[in-house]
């Protein structure tokens, strides 16, 4: 099957220029002969971006199919302009062991509309006690992880990491000390203590990060930090880099444009690690901006509408991201000159594909991977609009610049706004 996508504004690393990609069997080509037969698709006026990685997302499935399904999950990446995720393994059952693995790739393969990679388990069921069948999983898994729960037993994790190191894949770490968490449910700052709220502190967070660097010091073991939220962790991760470590880490959109001044009084508000105070956002900014934070991914993590309609104590913890990512950060960071866009791009899509071995695109020989954008399109955020079965995300009314046309996939439209 040969397709050509004429006249977008194709992003070339620091700016745009206009042009065609060819698409043959899903691949970029050079070109095609004057006579070859193909589909055509008319983009001008519009910009073209590679198509961006998430490193961090729930999809949901197996176990908790009333949340998210991987087909609702991967159509929401789509619009948002993503063609490949890697699935946190927080499942029933959890990818702790090949046969278990074989049923949420079983569910992939059948449903799933973009590249899905995913995780396996540190441990058992999650639950922090013995190791899992690293590996058996290794070879079909894009790294491990316990995420939703940071692996609390030194010597566990130590195990960990010297078994990752020897399959060469990463640990992806969870960070949280939960002898520091004292029942807390948001950031441990003035918006707790004004509204009665209990806080979690930011030690629970870069404590255990700094347990585990000291870790893969020992071990070599490649690492990475998720959804890094504090500027203790910015700052620990940036000495790392220095010391030479193979550390890498990710934020989230919500602590790079939120901080715990603008809480509501609402479940949408309410995430794991929570929004902090304005400090660390500034951190987090100035992270991204020095390379101190390797990427951006969304943390989407999905819930049905019960779930987070009960406040901010009870309802549980995640939002959504997916299909905002990218407007929220064109619009807040790029737009008022804080964030070149070559940076933003290499966040979303060039960062995560490196680290996670998830390959090059829109190169010559390499997969047709890539959304294409209004850029001047202004509107206001909608979850009624979402693919997504989440609805929770504390954007909801915001203004933002940027709407996805379409996202391809190998050469093939997953998604095309109508």
């Amino acid at each position: 099957m040969k397709s050509v996508f004429h006249g977008a504004r194709i992003f070339e690393g620091d700016g745009f220029s206009v042009g065609d990609i060819y698409v043959s069997d899903g691949t970029v080509v050079p070109s095609f002969s004057p006579d070859t037969a193909a589909s055509e698709t008319q983009l001008s006026g519009l910009f073209l971006f590679p198509g961006f990685a998430d490193v961090h997302v729930h999809l949901r499935e197996p176990g908790f199919s009333y949340k998210e399904t991987i087909k609702t999950g991967t159509l929401a990446a789509a619009r948002g302009g993503y063609t490949a995720v890697c699935a946190m393994p927080n499942l029933d059952p959890a990818p702790d062991t090949a046969e278990h693995l074989d049923a949420q790739l079983d569910i992939i393969r059948r449903d799933a509309c973009i590249h899905v990679l995913p995780y396996g388990t540190i441990s058992m069921g999650e639950r922090g006690e013995t190791l899992s069948g690293m590996e058996a999983l290794a070879p079909r898994v894009v790294a491990f992880s316990d995420d939703g729960r940071g692996v609390q037993s030194d010597s566990l994790m130590r195990s960990a990491m010297e078994k990752a190191k020897s399959l060469g894949k990463i640990i992806a770490a969870h960070c949280e000390d939960n002898s520091l968490l004292r029942s807390g449910y948001i950031h441990d700052g003035a918006y707790a203590r004004a509204h009665g709220h209990r806080g979690i502190c930011s030690e629970s967070e870069w404590g255990q990060i700094k347990r585990d660097l000291a870790l893969v010091k020992e071990t070599g073991c490649a690492y990475h930090v998720c959804h890094v939220s504090t500027k203790e962790s910015v700052a620990l991760l940036r000495q790392a880099k220095r010391e030479g470590l193979d550390v890498s880490c990710e934020t989230a959109p919500h602590y790079l444009l939120l901080d715990d001044s603008m809480l509501e009084e609402d479940g949408r508000f309410k995430m794991n690690p929570p929004v902090r105070d304005k400090a660390d956002r500034e951190a987090l900014i100035e992270g991204i901006l020095d390379g101190a934070i390797d990427m951006v991914a969304t943390d989407h993590a999905p819930h049905s509408a019960a779930e987070k309609a009960r406040g901010l104590e009870k309802s549980l913890m995640g939002v959504v991201g997916l299909e905002t990512a990218f407007p929220l950060l064109y619009t807040y960071l790029v737009k008022p000159g804080i964030l070149p866009l070559a940076r933003l791009i290499e966040l979303l899509s060039a960062a995560p594909r490196r680290r996670f071995g998830l390959g090059t695109v829109l190169e010559p020989g390499t997969p047709a991977d890539f959304s294409v954008w209004d850029l001047d399109r202004e509107y206001e955020i909608d979850p009624a609009e979402f693919q997504s079965m989440g609805r929770a995300t504390p954007f909801a009314g915001w203004k933002v610049c940027g709407r996805n046309k379409m996202t391809v996939r190998g050469g093939r439209i997953v998604w095309e706004e109508a």
